[in-house]
């Protein structure tokens, strides 16, 4: 992702609907995606909020993420040819994980959410900064009679999670009981949004789409009926160290145009038997061959604490890169995830090294998840 540096740069920042809110509860801000969003708050920190999802419940405001709409007769079949999982797998009211593969590399353009309506409608969710490419190249696509309509800033998004998510939306009287990766309509004080039994911390949780001029409204009704059970606003900081624990990989970080689904070990995410997808060539021939690296977890042996960037070593060899490290607020020791070399084969549970600033710590192989959630 692409860092502002300068405060003309910050001035060019998108914000959220819900920007002064965030102002009004200490926010911490950073820059992400081109969005000016909340890192963590006042009077809790990332520590806070982050055993408020493991053990209660948080509230994200995930408003930066994409949105985008693709309509018209054969819609569904079209996003089905263009992205790697298989739409056809899912009804109408279901939601997949998919990722969009550069044509000639099979290299992730970005990983998405897609929201199935029906034939002739899908909502997708993709990641803040690479939006506009990802419906720059489904419009390029498109056959006559299918439309791809960026919606970026019509909507905020929401995310309710923890094992107390589902008892504070009921008490505001919306859905719950819907099947993971699925959604539904509701209204909430007039407002018509979307609840999506989806969340990116590996806990119960639900995201709310909802018309971005009624952000606040919906915000202000989750956190009255949120006292009862302490609900705590949540900052993308925390929001990395829950997806870390629970071993999801970050667009830009474990996956990217260099780092390909085979890789990055989301090869679940691909309809490999589809006649069509974009890297359908590239990918089969690298499944076939086998990868050069492979998406890996560490788990820290000592008091180290893995980032990004940070050479890893077997011995005297340069085995692979942290692509992204932390440190653990449940498992209270450093966790990441790496891109190791296939050659040598290093089985889960052997111990190899991280370079810090010049001193090598050891890690642990670690199959991910870290922490085990407490819903399947």
């Amino acid at each position: 992702m692409t860092e502002v540096t300068s405060a003309a740069a910050a001035t060019r920042l998108r914000r959220s609907p819900l920007h002064e809110r965030h102002t009004a509860l200490g926010a911490k801000f950073a820059p992400f995606g081109g969005w000016e969003m909340p890192l963590e708050y006042a009077g809790g920190g990332v520590l806070k909020e982050h055993t408020a999802v493991r053990t209660g419940v948080g509230v994200f405001d995930v408003s930066h993420l994409g949105k985008a709409r693709v309509t018209g007769p054969g819609a569904a079949d079209f996003v089905n040819a263009c992205l790697t999982n298989d739409l056809g797998r899912i009804a109408p009211g279901k939601a997949q994980y998919t990722l969009c593969c550069d044509d000639a590399t099979g290299g992730v353009v970005d990983d998405i959410i897609a929201y199935l309506h029906a034939d002739d409608h899908v909502f997708l969710i993709p990641n803040a900064a690479n939006t506009a490419q990802v419906v720059h190249r489904l419009r390029t696509a498109a056959p006559s009679g299918v439309t791809v309509t960026d919606q970026h800033e019509r909507y905020a998004v929401l995310a309710v999670q923890g094992p107390r998510s589902a008892e504070l939306l009921d008490a505001l009287g919306l859905p719950t009981a819907h099947e993971y990766m699925s959604f539904s309509t509701a209204t909430l004080h007039g407002t018509q949004l979307t609840v999506c039994r989806t969340g990116y911390t590996g806990e119960l949780g639900y995201e709310l789409v909802v018309p971005a001029e009624h952000a606040v409204a919906v915000w202000d009704a989750l956190f009255a009926a949120g006292e009862a059970f302490e609900l705590r606003p949540c900052g993308l900081a925390a929001r990395d160290t829950l997806r870390t624990e629970m071993g999801y990989p970050l667009h830009g970080q474990d996956l990217s145009l260099d780092i390909t689904p085979v890789q990055g070990r989301s090869g679940w995410a691909v309809g490999w038997d589809k006649p069509a997808f974009w890297g359908r060539d590239a990918l089969l021939a690298e499944k076939a061959a086998g990868p050069r690296r492979t998406l890996r977890g560490l788990a820290a042996v000592d008091r180290a604490i893995p980032r990004p960037g940070m050479a890893v070593y077997a011995g005297d060899t340069r085995v692979g890169t942290i692509t992204s490290g932390t440190f653990s607020p449940t498992l209270k020791q450093g966790i990441a995830l790496a891109l190791i070399d296939t050659d040598p084969k290093l089985p889960d549970g052997d111990v190899i090294e991280v370079d810090i600033r010049g001193r090598r710590a050891p890690l642990r192989l670690t199959r991910p998840p870290f922490v085990h959630p407490s819903v399947k």
